[in-house]
């Protein structure tokens, strides 16, 4: 089920700088979660597993049953909103996961992902998933949203991905003239977002894109350094990346404060029919 895959020499090069113990294999299966059972192969490929273990308390009654089982003892790889590439450091060498569904995305993109995985693997410090990121500060996240818990989820997801994109995108600029391919592949991909960036308070207000959907697409680009609208901005701080968890729930509660506000200035101005 795990390949060992082969890297150009590029992101090799990356590896070895980055995380030089990390293993990256191509997966024969597509997934979100592997089943345990299944996860549990890699011991025949790695030194030894780990698997995480998180509090209950952390989660807040409506949480996804996907975030339960991840938060309980059984051995869980992969998470939906993962993407196409995912890493894992319940695994003694750590490891990075190439998707099924990998096939037919353009090389050199598909080496950044794998390069931004072994970057994202290598971090001091930064979690594999938002849930330990967040902690005990993820019912304060839910209680902050009035929305679902698959869209907190989903928030949940964006937030984290942008904290850590506040960390890589510094090395991913310093790789001009080093890993001109894999930097060519970040600046392009980040390019392509500006459009809808521009658009994104725009599409949320008229219900086209849900809050959750536009908070995924923003976060997804601070790897890529690229201009944020309001209220998404305020993501883009060193304030967010020495805070974390508690800046993010504090913007949460400050944004949802301001589209309440604002759906109810719109609806005192309309008035009666």
């Amino acid at each position: 089920m795990f390949d060992p895959r082969t890297l150009p020499a590029d992101l090799e090069s990356v590896r070895e700088e980055y995380a030089p113990e990390a293993l990256v294999f191509d997966v024969a299966g597509d997934f979100d979660t592997i089943p345990p059972a299944a996860a549990e192969n890699l011991g025949l490929v790695v030194d030894s597993l780990s698997p995480a273990t998180y509090p209950d308390e952390w989660l807040p009654a409506d949480a996804p049953e996907a975030l339960r089982h991840y938060a309980s003892s059984d051995f869980t790889i992969g998470m939906p909103g993962d993407g196409t590439v995912t890493w894992t450091q319940q695994t003694d060498p750590p490891v990075v996961l190439v998707k099924y569904r990998a096939k037919g995305t353009p090389d050199d993109f598909l080496d950044f992902l794998i390069a931004e995985a072994v970057v994202q693997s290598g971090l001091d410090d930064v979690p594999e998933h938002f849930l330990p990121f967040f902690g005990e500060e993820y019912r304060a996240l839910a209680e902050a949203t009035p929305l679902n818990g698959t869209e907190v989820y989903q928030i949940a997801v964006a937030l984290y991905e942008g904290w850590v994109g506040l960390q890589t995108r510094d090395e991913f600029e310093s790789w001009a003239g080093e890993h001109d391919r894999l930097y060519d592949a970040w600046v392009d991909s980040g390019e392509r977002l500006d459009d809808r960036l521009s658009d994104l308070p725009r599409l949320v207000a008229t219900g086209r894109t849900s809050f959750a959907e536009a908070t995924e697409f923003a976060c997804s680009a601070i790897k890529h350094g690229r201009d944020l609208p309001t209220p998404f901005a305020a993501l883009d701080t060193a304030a967010y990346l020495e805070y974390g968890p508690t800046y993010a729930v504090r913007w949460a509660e400050k944004t949802f404060d301001r589209l309440a506000e604002a759906r109810d200035a719109r609806d005192s101005t309309s008035g009666p029919e």
